[in-house]
């Protein structure tokens, strides 16, 4: 994993929504940063999906960029071609932009393993939280809440240290031969 502290490594990708080229400089704040690695088929993904939204739009007011990427393999996973992010994109009106790393440098560049992964980054663009959104997952009938994540970006804007480190957990990207 990311050591907590590393800078959030650059990255100029295209956002499959605005068709723009959009890098890490363009999108960051200076309050916080969530970089959140997802795609579009993973059943993890899928469940998460509406807490993730509902906490882009509670924090967006308090100034905290919210960015998606996914880094999928589309050849061998074809629902996370970049015309199916857009569509995704759409139809559950993500709040930010949802940007394809096709050569998956970003992913490695950020020690990403799977979907989703969350990564939370202070106004300086330090690493504070990587982890998981909370302990609700397909199946196991704990309602979704985002705890962890709202708690570390509670923590972030506040100046204060992350005391617990979530894992996430999920589907691994899918990489490359």
């Amino acid at each position: 994993m990311l050591p907590l502290g590393t800078k959030a490594p650059n990255f100029h990708l295209q956002d499959t929504v605005s068709g723009n080229y959009l890098s890490l400089d363009d999108l960051k704040s200076d309050k916080a940063t969530v970089v959140m690695f997802i795609c579009n088929h993973c059943p993890y993904v899928i469940h998460t999906n509406p807490e993730m939204v509902r906490i882009a739009n509670d924090y967006k007011s308090q100034g905290v960029s919210f960015i998606a990427i996914s880094s999928n393999d589309v050849e061998n996973y074809p629902d996370d071609d970049p015309d199916k992010m857009r569509l995704v994109a759409k139809v559950l009106k993500f709040p930010f932009p949802y940007l394809y790393d096709k050569r998956q440098e970003v992913a490695k560049a950020y020690d990403a393993a799977c979907t989703p992964d969350f990564y939370v980054f202070d106004g300086d663009m330090n690493l504070a939280y990587r982890g998981r959104m909370d302990d609700s997952r397909p199946g196991n009938d704990t309602p979704l809440s985002g705890s962890d994540l709202r708690n570390a970006i509670d923590a972030t804007l506040a100046g204060d240290a992350i005391e617990k480190q979530y894992p996430s957990m999920g589907c691994n990207i899918k990489w490359k031969a």
